[in-house]
């Protein structure tokens, strides 16, 4: 796992109320920012906004702006940002020249907002000012003259004017006198710093490949796909279905008819145990077993519980249970990325709903809470000597399993 970190500052309009965040590079969680390359630094948050966090977390359904270099805007790097989540930050280094008008009318014609950042009126900008959506004027550095005389000059053209590096209570005050629309600045907050645990690609794929296993019916042409993706998956399979334990005469060699031969029950069981150890292989082993023994109590207690349609739920149930640890994010996250049934939330999250009893009752057998298992298996109408067998019998598949 590593972790990594965007700062985003707010961006308020004359009420002081937040109408988008500048989101912005750092290496680690100290406030100071350093940059040494501005391509990498951007290409950082785009990634991070786009992969780790999600734009509407992480700018919390509000536009993001985003710094971009002479280079990446001619490269047209911001086409891979979602146009009405972007404002597309033009920087005060960047030349406006043949390609860089082009790059931007591109954008424009995109759907793109264009900002041009620390704005000074110099020869040839023209072009640029024309483009423009919003123009960032730095407080500090710019004489209140300067400052004036571009709202003078920018307003009429429709042209929204962001007053930035707002320090104080008077430059905030001058500021909506002069008809800027758009603040931001010390005075009102200081970059936040958020972090994240990046999860690495094979434990991207593997999510996928859960989300898909997690459906009510398998898409085996999906899971096909996914695992096409990974050459260490397929083989896994191939050698799984080709092994002595299912004694067939000849030998299988296409991941379809694999799938075909498990069925969609064997399917699932086999691609969670495979997955789940791929996800777990830099965890201790003990959450792959716990996570093992809770899907599969979950699922063999259904039908003593009237619940047996839904066993495939109950046995995803008890394998995502532990995958908040097995993923260093919280649960609420995951299960977001997994995409399972409100039921199976609500199970997890609250141990509440149609499908929490099998899961409450394991969670009481793992802790020794046999008081509490007497509770539930009196109200639940349960036998416990049923309890009891599931419970080993779910040991037993557990050991077997692991030992293969």
């Amino acid at each position: 796992m590593m972790k990594v970190f965007v700062a985003r500052q707010p961006i308020f309009d004359q009420r002081q109320r937040v109408l988008a965040y500048e989101l912005l590079f750092r290496q680690d969680e100290r406030e100071v920012a350093s940059v040494p390359d501005g391509d990498l630094a951007t290409r950082s948050v785009m990634s991070h906004a786009l992969h780790v966090f999600g734009f509407d977390e992480l700018t919390r359904t509000r536009r993001a702006f985003i710094n971009f270099t002479r280079q990446l805007l001619v490269q047209q790097t911001a086409m891979l940002l979602p146009p009405n989540r972007v404002v597309i930050e033009v920087l005060e280094t960047v030349e406006p020249d043949e390609e860089v008008v082009w790059a931007c009318r591109a954008l424009k014609r995109g759907g793109y907002m264009l900002a041009l950042d620390d704005f000074i009126h110099r020869p040839g900008y023209e072009r640029l000012i024309e483009l423009a959506d919003i123009v960032k004027v730095d407080f500090i550095a710019t004489p209140h003259d300067v400052r004036q005389e571009l709202a003078r000059r920018l307003r009429p053209r429709g042209i929204k004017l962001l007053a930035e590096k707002v320090e104080t209570g008077a430059d905030f005050r001058e500021g909506i006198a002069l008809g800027y629309e758009l603040f931001q600045g010390y005075f009102f907050c200081r970059p936040e710093i958020v972090s994240r645990e990046d999860v690495p690609g094979y434990k991207l794929n593997c999510l996928r490949l859960l989300r898909e296993i997690a459906q009510p019916e398998i898409d085996f042409d999906r899971i096909e796909f996914l695992m096409k993706q990974d050459i260490a998956l397929s083989v896994k399979l191939l050698r799984y279905i080709n092994s002595a334990w299912f004694g067939l005469s000849r030998q299988v060699s296409s991941l379809r008819h694999a799938m075909t031969l498990l069925g969609s029950r064997g399917l699932r069981q086999w691609a969670s145990l495979v997955i789940l150890s791929g996800i777990a292989r830099d965890r201790p082993v003990e959450l792959l077993s716990v996570s093992l023994l809770r899907a599969m109590f979950c699922e063999r207690l259904a039908p003593h519980l009237a619940l047996e349609p839904r066993g495939a739920e109950l046995f995803l149930l008890g394998l995502l249970s532990v995958l908040d640890a097995l993923i260093g994010r919280p649960m609420e996250e995951v299960l977001r990325e997994v995409a399972v049934s409100e039921d199976v939330c609500l199970a997890l999250l609250e141990q509440t709903g149609p499908l929490a009893a099998p899961y409450r009752l394991v969670l009481a057998y793992e802790q020794g809470a046999w008081d509490t298992v007497g509770d539930l298996t009196a109200t639940l109408a349960l036998d416990p000597g049923i309890v009891a067998d599931v419970y080993e019998q779910s040991v037993q598949w557990v050991d077997q399993v692991l030992m293969t």
